[in-house]
Order: C-alpha cells, then structure tokens, then sequence
C-alpha cells in the first residue's frame, strides 16, 4: 500500500490505551510519522494546543465517543468553534451505532465515522475516502 498519510499530522483520542494502539500502527502503516495521542477531549484540546505551539498543527484526528472528562461530541463542537480547527479532518471511531448519534456527530462537524468493533481495512478505507475528498476539495479552490 502506498504511503497516504505522510506529512500528516495525526491525534488520536481514545479512554483506551489498547484502541490508541491498535490505531497509531494503522496510520503509522499508512505511513504517518507524527502521531499523538490523548485519553479524553481534555488531554485532546491540550494536544491541538501544543501542536500549533510547535509549528505542527493536527490535521487529522481519529476521535472516541464515550470517554471520561469530556465525550468526543464535545470534543468535537468545542473545536468547530475555534477558527483554527473548523476544517481540521475528525473520524469518530465508536461503538455509538444509532442513527440519531450519527446524526448528532454529522450537525457537530464530523467528516467520517467507522463503528467498532473495526478492522484494519476499515480505517484504511475511510482514511483514504476522507484525503481523497479533501484532494478534491483544494483543486476546486
């Protein structure tokens, strides 16, 4: 498989250090090399912080639903609040199936969700859906 996430700039926020794992060797296959990580949208918006401080600001981030402190919707609509992060690209990963959930993820500013349990190819598939839609979207411009 070709590299697709290099000079990508990954967060994953997950409550499971076992889920931010398993995801950080998905997208570090996929050729990603800088990768952070938090275990609750607390840790998450201190993370977006550092890394604008560093000069290496998240463009992706693969974000939990269910997690202490602060769920991944908020999360999701503190950030979409902060003009710095209104097009950064967010793939819920859940197990939170229902279809009003979805919906409530989609009004907040997802721009992808993948339900656990999940395989590899899964993520890979929504990862490269979701840079070829953002490809698509900079030769409109």
């Amino acid at each position: 498989m070709p590299p697709m996430l290099e000079e990508r700039n990954v967060l994953i926020v997950d409550d499971s250090a076992q889920l931010r794992k398993i995801l950080s060797k998905i997208v570090r296959d996929a050729g990603c090399t800088s990768i952070r990580q938090a275990g609750d949208g607390i840790q998450a918006l201190a993370e977006l912080k550092e890394s604008k401080f560093k000069n290496a600001p998240v463009d992706l981030i693969l974000l939990d639903w269910n997690m202490p402190n602060m769920s991944g919707l908020e999360f999701l609509k503190k950030i979409r609040e902060n003009p710095d992060h209104k097009e950064t690209s967010v793939i819920m990963i859940t197990a939170e199936a229902q279809r009003e959930n979805i919906i409530d993820a989609v009004k907040a500013g997802v721009n992808s969700y993948i339900v656990k349990p999940f395989s590899e190819e899964t993520v890979l598939g929504k990862l490269k859906s979701l840079i070829a839609s953002e490809n698509k979207q900079k030769n409109k411009q």
